[in-house]
C-alpha cells in the first residue's frame, strides 16, 4: 500500500541537515557550507520511490536571533513543526550534547509526532563514540529511533529511509512522481550564488550577505538564460572583500556558480553579478520581504 507524509529536519547549525536532504533526493537543493546558519528559509523537497513519497522540510539551524533575520529564522523553524508526521533532529559528535541539543530536545519532547535522532558524519569518529552518544540521548527517552549516519558519504542513508516509511501512513502522492522541490528556480539560482559566495569569502562577511535576482530571462531561439543578480552587503569594505583584488574574488563566485546554474537549468548562462551595499539590511523589513525572509 503507498505511503506519504511529510518530514521535518532540525538541528543545531551546521549538522549537516542540507547535506542529508540533498543526499535522499539525489539532488542539490539545499545549498550547503561550513559556515553556520547557511539555511534561511525552510525548504520544501520531494522523495518518491514505488512505495512511498516523502515530503521533507529543511529548516535553519535553531540559534538564538541576533536580528530580525534570525528571528525569521527561527520562526521558519517553529512553523516546520507545526506540520509534519516524522521529525528528524540531527546532531554529530563533535559538540557532543550541549545546551544547544538540550533546548532542542525540550522544544521538541512533546510533539505529537514520531522522532529520529541521527548522530551524523559518524566517518568522522569512531563507532564507539557512536555508541555512547546514542546511549546518552537515549537517556531523553524523546526518540523513537537512534541512527548513527554519514549525510556526506552516504552512510546509512537507505536505512533511514526505510525507518521513515515504517512510520508513514498510507495516502496519495502529493506531487507528481518527477517533483522535486515547491521553491521557484529564481529561488534555487539565488541560494546557488550565495553558497558559492559563502565559499569564497571570510567568515566576518556571510552571514552580512544577501542575493537578489534582478533579472531572469531565456534567450529566444537560444538555449541560453540571462542572468543579473546583486550581491547584498552591509559595509563598504564587506564590498571590497567580495569583488577582491582586480575583481578575482566576484569573478571566482561567478564562475563556480555558473556551472552549478547551468546543471539546475539544463542550459548555458550568461551570469552577471553586481555588489550593493545595503546597510543593516538584516534589520529592514522592506527589504527582508522583498528577499523572501518574511514572517508571515
Amino acid at each position: 500500500m503507498f505511503k506519504s507524509g511529510f518530514v521535518t529536519i532540525i538541528g543545531r547549525p551546521n549538522v549537516g541537515k542540507s547535506t542529508l536532504m540533498n543526499t535522499m533526493i539525489g539532488e542539490k537543493i539545499s545549498i550547503m557550507s561550513d559556515k553556520p546558519q547557511t539555511t534561511r528559509n525552510k525548504i520544501r523537497t520531494v522523495y518518491t520511490d514505488e512505495e512511498a513519497q516523502i515530503v521533507f522540510l529543511d529548516t535553519p539551524g535553531i540559534h538564538k536571533p541576533k536580528n530580525q533575520l534570525g528571528e525569521f529564522m527561527n520562526t521558519e523553524v517553529d512553523a516546520a513543526l507545526e506540520e509534519m508526521d516524522v521529525l528528524i533532529m540531527i546532531t554529530d559528535e563533535f559538540n557532543k550534547i550541549g545546551p544547544g541539543d538540550e533546548f532542542i530536545i525540550e522544544k521538541i519532547k512533546n510533539v505529537n509526532s514520531k522522532k529520529i535522532l541521527i548522530i551524523n558524519k559518524v566517518d568522522m569518529f569512531d563507532q564507539a563514540g557512536a555508541i555512547r552518544m546514542a546511549q546518552e540521548f537515549g537517556k531523553y527517552n524523546v526518540f523513537d529511533d537512534i541512527i548513527p549516519i554519514s549525510a556526506l558519504k552516504n552512510l546509512g542513508v537507505d536505512s533511514l529511509v526505510s525507518i521513515i516509511k515504517k512510520y508513514l501512513k498510507p495516502g496519495p502522492m502529493y506531487f507528481p512522481g518527477d517533483f522535486i522541490t515547491d521553491r521557484p528556480e529564481r529561488f534555487v539560482v539565488a541560494e546557488i550564488i550565495r553558497e558559492k559566495a559563502l565559499m569564497y569569502l571570510q567568515d566576518e562577511v556571510p552571514h552580512g550577505i544577501a542575493v537578489e535576482i534582478e533579472e531572469m530571462k531565456e534567450r529566444k531561439n537560444r538555449n541560453l538564460v540571462d542572468i543579473r543578480a546583486s550581491i547584498l552587503c552591509e559595509k563598504k569594505s564587506h564590498k571590497s572583500i567580495i569583488i577582491g583584488k582586480e575583481g578575482r574574488k566576484i569573478k571566482g563566485i561567478g564562475k563556480s556558480a555558473r556551472e552549478d546554474i547551468e546543471k539546475l537549468l539544463g542550459s548555458q548562462v550568461n551570469l552577471q553579478l553586481f555588489v550593493k551595499i545595503s546597510e543593516n539590511w538584516r534589520d529592514n523589513n522592506y527589504l527582508l520581504k522583498s528577499l523572501g525572509y518574511d514572517q508571515k
